[in-house]
């Protein structure tokens, strides 16, 4: 049986319907409580749950259509310095300045979602490598050439990204696709950040190294998408000798 929506009005055009306000009362929580459930409450962006939902609508769009979904994973460099300099609420304060650049630079039917702690997520429909990394360097140059004045401190911020496209063709999950994209991010932080990594670009020999603890971290990430220990540590950039 057809359930037909009830209407805003009074159906027997009473001059007043408790009934009729009531369902505009419950359909107006409800969709205050979906928004809730999708959307993460620290930057206003869509949440993780969401941003797995989404990706995976978006690359089954691609298998009916053939058109591409482009991803792209970026991370805040520093940003712990940040949180241990000028304390957590800042750090959520930067966290907000961000998620609303990233809303000025993207297209209105892109995804813009938090990935988790400083680390956020972009679905791009329908769109090939070259325009995914073409959005990706104009959001790295807005990120780096921006200057962020916050509680009577100015400060610049730096990210890293991974570039990602899916194809029709692939055999892969959301989650895979979300590790893939993530891995080209951590190569980007270990190849000295502020940069853009994807499939096919090949890694500096003379790149910056990193710390112990980043590369302590790097490695963890790598074995947790099942790189053995012996991959992840070979892989992970040394650490410089103290002088």
């Amino acid at each position: 049986m057809k359930v037909l929506p009830f209407p805003d009005h009074c159906p027997v055009n009473g001059r007043t319907c408790p009934l009729a306000a009531e369902v505009r009362r419950l359909r107006e929580e409800c969709h205050r409580l979906l928004e809730l459930s999708r959307t993460d409450p620290l930057t206003g962006l869509y949440n993780f749950r969401h941003l797995l939902s989404e990706l995976d609508r978006e690359m089954e769009r691609t298998r009916r259509t053939g058109l591409p979904t482009g991803l792209i994973m970026l991370d805040l460099d520093h940003f712990k310095q940040v949180n241990d300099t000028y304390g957590h609420q800042f750090g959520d304060a930067v966290l907000r300045w961000v998620s609303r650049l990233l809303r000025d630079n993207i297209r209105r039917l892109d995804i813009p979602c938090r990935y988790g702690g400083e680390e956020f997520a972009l679905i791009l429909p329908g769109t090939s490598l070259p325009r995914a990394l073409k959005l990706a360097e104009r959001l790295r140059r807005a990120l780096r050439e921006a200057v962020l004045t916050l509680e009577d401190c100015t400060l610049r911020i730096t990210a890293s990204f991974g570039v990602d496209v899916y194809e029709a063709h692939e055999d892969l999950s959301a989650m895979a696709f979300l590790e893939r994209a993530d891995r080209y991010l951590l190569e980007a932080k270990a190849q000295g950040r502020n940069l853009i990594w994807h499939r096919g670009r090949q890694p500096d020999p003379a790149a910056t190294a990193v710390t112990p603890q980043e590369r302590h971290h790097l490695v963890s990430r790598m074995k947790s998408y099942g790189a053995s220990e012996t991959t992840a540590v070979a892989a992970a950039p040394p650490v410089p000798e103290q002088r």
